[in-house]
């Protein structure tokens, strides 16, 4: 092989090299352009029990947080009391201590913005009607439960999380199924059970 073709040889190798290089740099450079995508809209969804004793009111209730810096979109809410799947919190309610005040906000497939807090059950009691005590068991009871969360973010990258009577960090999964119903939905003839507990109210 002449010195000539011997050059043209090398030019060639090198050709190839460099073209490796340049795409290994490109595939780089978009793995990381990803990857801050990504980052940029991180949703980190908690859903935490409160109770609360003001001079005026006893309350308790679940909050969704969103303490992300993307919005976290919320595909599925199950309850749970140890290892046995809640389909209804119609009977936690019939059970409440007569005189209270429910509201709710249906949270399977809404948005929760970064930074936003939602009140998605609020049960409150006029003060003079409700002991420390009560309030104590109530909260106890519905405290009993765990809330399993499957969120996503803009992107698809979904997580599920545990809380109210549990708080774990959320676990990266696959994809979420969508609920076909929504936990807090099955709490809208509260009007109707509180009558029937207070037929003085009719």
């Amino acid at each position: 092989m002449g010195k000539g073709n011997k050059v043209e040889m090398l030019i060639a190798i090198c050709a190839v090299i460099t073209s490796a290089i340049a795409v290994f740099i490109a595939w780089d450079q978009g793995r990381v352009m990803r990857a801050q995508q990504h980052g940029s809209v991180y949703p980190v969804l908690q859903a935490n029990g409160y109770t609360s004793t003001d001079p005026e009111v006893r309350e308790i209730g679940v909050v969704f947080r969103n303490s992300g810096v993307g919005p976290a979109l919320i595909e599925s809410v199950d309850v749970f009391r140890g290892d046995e799947h809640v389909d209804s919190l119609i009977s936690y309610r019939d059970a409440l201590p007569p005189g209270y005040s429910l509201s709710w906000t249906s949270m399977v497939g809404r948005a929760i913005a970064p930074g936003e807090t939602l009140d998605a059950l609020r049960i409150s009691w006029p003060v003079g009607q409700m002991s420390h005590a009560e309030l104590d068991a109530t909260a106890q009871e519905w405290g009993s439960l765990t809330m399993k969360i499957c969120y996503c973010s803009v992107f698809k990258r979904c997580w599920n999380v545990e809380g109210l009577a549990q708080n774990s960090p959320a676990e990266r999964v696959k994809s979420c199924e969508r609920s076909e119903q929504d936990i807090f939905e099955g709490l809208s003839s509260v009007n109707q059970a509180q009558d029937d507990k207070n037929p003085e109210l009719e």
